[in-house]
């Protein structure tokens, strides 16, 4: 394990990256580096900031993912195909399992407009890879054979067999545990307030704190809608509202996840979700959580005997156009901005390929069509149009 060294003004010097963020898509990337040997702190506002780890459903999900874009079709597909490598190191680095499990996932639909629609949805993406895309549409008597107890007011549901899900509070546990065995020095609780790049070294500031290193990432959220234009890149980041109901422990009734619907590895029963354009409001509402419910209830009716134990909402981290933004400077050498609303999913890409690439590796095939440029209508190949 590195040890790192501070001064006394907190100033910490001979890291060869600093990370800015450390939910899950920060810390992917901090391990992802630290386990190639490069030298990593994490810097983290802490629980004060609007965090969207706290708050996500743990899915490792394909089914739907790409729609107008074959681009990130296939990275989806890449990153969940490279979880269960991503899930061994983790647990080799940690000791902690993240509870994966890919059986294939579904969508269940309500009506046959519903049904339709994902049907027409799923198609346009696999046309868009040329066929290579599995999916399937599946009525209801088809449905409960890995469905049972699925309501009568269903239509029929939408199969893709490489979703899965894991534990999101596990895998955010080991990924910190992991990153703090490969030498990762985190400082928690410190908002950055400034960065400066003199000498081909970044000093980012938060508090009391400055780290100095030749390489930065900025994988702040919400934050780095601020942060980028710091060091030459653009983050149009914006807040998306998901809210979330957990039923209590019961008996095991669902051994596959569904894009509403999944029990967890320890028996409770997670409900959600919407997407709400709120602004930074992440209260919980009673007419959102009671459609959860109600959607949860016709899926399945056993659930309505269900008693809740808790419920919460967090922020999605979205693009304008939905996709993620992986982007190098033009104008700041070995800064890095990394933003996406799927951490969870694309946590072993994160890990397995953006963290080589960061260190100074060729660039992921496909990489390209996630520029920051794409916002940018007046700059053309890096260029002032």
């Amino acid at each position: 394990m590195t040890e790192q060294v501070s001064d006394t003004s907190g100033s910490m010097s001979a890291v060869d990256l600093v990370v800015v963020g450390a939910g899950i898509v920060g810390t992917s990337v901090a391990w992802g580096a630290a386990r190639l040997g490069l030298r990593v702190a994490v810097l983290d506002e802490g629980d004060v900031a609007f965090r969207a780890s706290r708050g996500n459903f743990g899915l490792v999900w394909v089914q739907g993912k790409g729609f107008g874009s074959a681009a990130y079709a296939r990275w989806t597909i890449g990153s969940a195909r490279r979880w269960p490598e991503m899930a061994a190191l983790l647990h080799e680095d940690s000791d902690v399992d993240v509870q994966l499990r890919q059986p294939g996932g579904y969508h269940i639909c309500l009506s046959e407009e519903e049904l339709e629609t994902r049907r027409q949805r799923l198609q346009s993406i696999r046309d868009d890879l040329g066929g290579d895309y599995p999916f399937s549409i599946l009525r209801p008597d088809e449905a409960r054979q890995s469905l049972p107890g699925l309501g009568p007011t269903v239509a029929g549901v939408s199969h893709c067999p490489l979703d899965g899900h894991l534990n999101p509070l596990k895998l955010l546990r080991a990924l910190h545990t992991a990153c703090r065995r490969r030498g990762v020095t985190l400082f928690n609780g410190h908002t950055v307030s400034a960065i400066s790049h003199r000498q081909d070294t970044y000093s980012v500031h938060a508090g009391p704190v400055t780290v100095h290193a030749p390489r930065l990432v900025l994988a702040a959220g919400l934050g780095n809608r601020t942060l980028a234009p710091l060091v030459g890149l653009n983050a149009p980041v914006i807040p998306n509202r998901g809210q979330v109901l957990v039923g209590e422990r019961t008996k095991h009734f669902l051994d596959v996840p569904t894009t509403h619907i999944r029990q967890t590895d320890e028996g409770t029963i997670q409900m959600g979700e919407s997407m709400e354009e709120v602004g930074l409001d992440d209260a919980t509402t009673t007419p959102v959580l009671a459609a959860i419910a109600q959607r949860a209830v016709r899926s399945f009716p056993a659930l309505r005997d269900l008693q809740l134990v808790r419920m919460w909402s967090a922020l999605r981290v979205m693009s304008p156009d939905g996709f993620p933004v992986y982007a190098q400077s033009p104008t700041h050498p070995g800064a890095f901005v990394i933003t996406c609303h799927s951490g969870v999913t694309l946590g072993a890409a994160h890990a397995l390929q953006i963290a080589p690439w960061i260190a100074g590796r060729d660039a992921p095939q496909g990489i390209e069509a996630f520029t920051d440029r794409r916002f940018c209508p007046h700059v053309i190949s890096g260029e002032t149009a």
